[in-house]
């Protein structure tokens, strides 16, 4: 099975680099100078907990209409997928996979209806260096199709069959990715909030409630309005013991280098990216009304850097894990720390 990863910054380079290291026939697109770099000395990762890995992985720097994949993985910033979408049409490949923050499934599952469109999200966090990747990845994906699709679990499963990825397929991935904004947004109004110095927020449980008030809103207009809420973890967000829940997972991501990874060192290299997620999310919830204040409120105090933003045509931030993610992240990580310490 022949596969392309359509993105090599941090999430299409682990996802390409784990593929490629346990067998599989993977190529990735990278571009530019970092094109130059992977094809002369390889693909770097430098893993949180101190493995660090090189791959001579396959690289090209663009996709022809005559390359023909069993399945693409695109891994671009948000603010990059529209430019993917003709060169994708163009391409004789049919499965596509977009993996990563996505507001726009129905309009990419319309511009691309020859093909068969999935969406994704992986489990990995942090930024690119000029020569390799620095990350924390636990290879595992949460895939599948949106609501009133046919499924393609059998297909997925047999793209990831003898490897280790922990894969879990999901039918409303449309819902899926409409709750993972309204849960990593606020995160990222924190990042700035804080000026990227997210520790001084790990006791400021003040703060920490309005952060978890502002995706309880969100959560509540979604519901209100027939979206399911997702993951389960996160179904019973009505309930008064909610914030207790979560307040310990808001303090480990404030106090911890891990948290920092999977935050703030995103959110402040990602601003245009950030804006767009918020934008689109904004725009899609006040198809029910006007945006909720605890949101609102929150937004607006981010130091100035949304005044920046708005400056250039943009609105707001987010960032790139969300809430109910994080913890399963948190616990994978120590029990995978455990195993490298013995």
């Amino acid at each position: 099975m022949r596969i392309l990863v359509y993105g090599a910054g941090v999430l299409g380079g682990n996802l390409a680099s784990n593929l490629y290291r346990q067998g599989k026939d993977v190529t990735l697109l990278a571009r530019g100078k970092w094109y130059e770099e992977i094809k002369r000395n390889g693909l770097s990762i430098h893993n949180y907990f101190g493995r660090k890995t090189n791959v001579k992985i396959p690289v090209i720097d663009g996709l022809r209409s005559d390359d023909r994949y069993d399945v693409i993985f695109v891994v671009v910033r948000y603010t990059q997928i529209d430019s993917v979408v003709q060169p994708l049409k163009d391409n004789a490949s049919r499965n596509i996979v977009f993996v990563g923050n996505n507001l726009k499934t129905d309009e990419l599952t319309k511009a691309l209806s020859k093909k068969s469109v999935l969406f994704a999200f992986a489990m990995s966090a942090g930024h690119r260096e000029k020569s390799y990747i620095r990350s924390v990845s636990l290879n595992k994906i949460t895939v599948g199709n949106t609501k009133g699709t046919p499924s393609q679990e059998n297909f997925v499963r047999n793209v990831f069959s003898g490897t280790n990825f922990k894969v879990v397929y999901e039918s409303n991935m449309a819902d899926w990715l409409l709750c993972h904004a309204a849960s990593v947004i606020p995160i990222a109004f924190a990042c700035y909030y804080a000026n990227g110095d997210i520790k001084k927020l790990k006791r400021d449980k003040a703060y920490i409630n309005r952060i978890m008030d502002a995706t309880i809103a969100a959560y509540t207009v979604l519901e209100d309005n027939g979206h399911e809420i997702m993951p389960d973890s996160d179904k019973d967000f009505r309930n008064p013991k909610f914030k207790k829940k979560y307040t310990p997972f808001y303090q480990f991501i404030f106090a911890t280098k891990l948290g920092k990874l999977c935050t703030s060192d995103h959110a402040m290299n990602a601003i245009d990216e950030m804006s767009a997620l918020n934008r689109d999310f904004k725009e899609y919830i006040r198809k029910y009304g006007d945006i909720p204040k605890p949101w609102t409120d929150l937004e607006r105090d981010t130091n100035g850097y949304l005044k920046f933003l708005r400056n250039n045509g943009f609105t707001a931030v987010y960032s790139n894990q969300l809430p109910s993610t994080i913890p399963l992240m948190y616990t994978e990580c120590r029990n995978d720390r455990k195993n490298d310490d013995t």
